[in-house]
């Protein structure tokens, strides 16, 4: 049994007993019947009364819970909405009392989260509005009436994040581009002039407005400054460069450069006036010594010429220079034609350099080969024939190469600019080709020339006999034999006798057998002399020893122009 039931139960039992103890009451008194039922009765309704203004008491209680129920689900459907949420399910099997307590709660809850989602969605218009004043953009857009739901929340959160990157990123380029722009202003001693101008150098940086027009308007200030001190230096830079050039054709001593305006750094307007002052200055000098500054220019188009590996007609073609009618026009002249040779030079420069190269190699070559005919290069000493014979193995293999590479570079360069590629006034290869040729005469002079010697050797020893060679003991006539005559054929010749000019034309050597010298084409020892002749005096054992190496190198390895493609001795 509940309590409920028993409270009843023990309400009922006083009812009961107080009836009864009235009963007794009124039986004692002696009320009459009549007046206990109507007293009894008085009871009863007092009792009803009582009861019945309880019930209507709880009864009322009972219609403000439902009123409440009601109106809390009212209320939680329109939050539902407004907050976008799902629908509040209904409880069944719950009281009156507790549905109306949960539903309250629920509201109350609700309630508190449309309140947070309100102030947040204000903060957050807040923090909008002065993001796009500072980057001047067009605010988010969001209905302000309506409550927010917690995806709108976040995207507005994450557009408010960017914009501040945004902003950030932005202030770090306008103040860097501020800094520099005052830095470029001073530079090039630039008053700010228009609003803007005045806006970027001036004001605060707070106030400044970070959109993007100011911004594009803000590089392209730096851009025109930074364009401004380039022309600045690039003509600082041909002032310098023309004041040097002045000093180099005006010879102006060290003294007086060094306390000229050229060396003041930078590109302020006040240095660029010193550098034009100075520039003047030179120009006016170079007026008034118009020739010595012609002929420093001729020395440099000389030098440019040599480079260009220009031929003397070619160098003809530019008569003014050698005009003796020093004046300006002159001087314009050779200016000119100075700027058009360094021009080609550095447009070709690479070809010419590869030229150089092969003539630095060619003469070489050259070189080599003169030593090769060189007597005294078999007193080796310390290996130094075997080193040239390296050297021109090496060497062979490096003209070469050179030439093949220039002729097809020239080729190139020719077919590319449908022109000829001239060196010394000639096509490239006709160049080398007349170079192997006069190679080619040289030694085939040099060959003419070592058998006439030979032959006036032979005439010279059938005349006076051979003398053994002896590089150690020569022969000295004695006091007692000053005018020696020898008897050829009964005949006397005396060393007063035509053919002592033949003595004199090589220095009065001592004219030798052949035999006792290296042949120069390298052969081998023990050629047949005249037979006319008795055999001389055998060299010494110790010379052909000594000479044996160097003679063994060279049997064979003469250097020749057959090893290199299309030429041939």
């Amino acid at each position: 049994m509940r309590k409920s039931e028993v409270l009843a139960a023990e309400a009922v039992s006083c009812l009961n007993r107080a009836m009864a103890a009235l009963r007794d009451i009124w039986e004692e008194i002696g009320i009459p019947e009549e007046q206990r039922l109507e007293r009894t009765d008085v009871v009863k309704k007092h009792i009803k009364s009582l009861l019945d203004m309880m019930v209507a008491e709880e009864e009322s209680l009972k219609e403000r819970l439902l009123k409440s129920i009601a109106l809390c689900r009212k209320e939680l459907d329109t939050l539902c909405r407004e907050l976008q949420l799902d629908p509040c399910e209904a409880e069944e099997e719950s009281t009156i009392l507790q549905m109306e307590k949960n539903l309250r709660t629920r509201v109350e809850v609700m309630l508190k989260q449309k309140r947070d989602r309100k102030q947040e969605l204000k903060t957050l218009q807040e923090q909008d509005r002065d993001l796009c004043d500072i980057l001047c953009t067009t605010p988010f857009c969001i209905d302000s009436n309506a409550v927010p739901s917690l995806e709108d929340l976040d995207r507005y959160r994450r557009h408010l994040a960017s914009l501040t990157v945004e902003k950030e990123q932005r202030r770090e380029e306008f103040v860097s581009s501020k800094r520099q722009i005052i830095l470029l202003m001073e530079e090039l001693d630039h008053t700010p002039d228009t609003s803007f101008e005045r806006d970027v150098v001036c004001e605060d940086e707070e106030a400044f407005c970070l959109s993007t027009d100011n911004i594009a308007a803000l590089q392209n200030l730096l851009q025109q400054l930074e364009a401004r001190r380039s022309l600045n230096e690039a003509v600082c830079a041909e002032l310098r460069s023309r004041i040097v050039a002045l000093w180099e054709r005006l010879q102006v001593p060290v003294e007086e450069r060094e306390s000229s305006a050229v060396h003041v750094t930078g590109s302020r307007a006040k240095t660029m006036k010193a550098l034009q002052l100075e520039v003047d200055h030179l120009e006016e000098l170079k007026l008034q010594n118009m020739k010595s500054v012609i002929q420093a220019i001729r020395a440099e188009l000389a030098d440019y010429w040599d480079k260009c590996f220009y031929s003397q007609e070619q160098r003809e073609g530019f008569s003014p220079y050698y005009d003796e009618d020093y004046t300006e026009t002159l001087l314009e002249l050779h200016d000119a034609e100075v700027g058009k040779m360094k021009s080609y030079y550095e447009t070709h420069k690479d070809l010419f350099e590869a030229v150089r190269k092969w003539e630095e190699n060619w003469k070489l070559f050259l070189e080599l080969e003169r030593k090769a005919t060189d007597p005294s290069r078999f007193a080796n000493r310390g290996g130094n024939l075997l080193k040239e014979e390296k050297q021109r193995a090496k060497l062979q293999k490096t003209l070469s190469k050179l030439q093949e590479e220039l002729e097809s570079r020239v080729q190139a360069w020719e077919q590319e600019r449908e022109g000829i590629f001239l060196v010394k006034g000639q096509q490239f290869m006709e160049y080398v080709m007349e170079q192997w040729q006069l190679y080619r005469l040289e030694k085939e002079k040099e060959k003419q020339e070592r058998h006439l010697k030979k032959s006036r050797q032979i005439e010279t020893e059938m005349m006076y006999g051979s003398t053994p060679r002896t590089p150690i003991k020569r022969r000295v006539l004695g006091p007692h034999t000053p005018g020696k005559v020898r008897k050829l054929n009964g005949t006397s010749i005396s060393s007063a006798t035509p053919n002592s000019t033949v003595r004199s034309a090589f220095g009065g050597t001592i004219y030798h057998s052949p035999t006792s010298r290296l042949p120069p084409s390298g052969g081998k020892f023990g050629q047949a002399r005249t037979p006319s002749r008795v055999p001389a005096k055998p060299p010494r054992p110790g010379h052909r020893e000594r000479n044996k190496e160097n003679v063994s190198q060279l049997n064979g390895t003469t250097l020749s122009a057959r090893t290199f493609k299309g030429f041939q001795v």
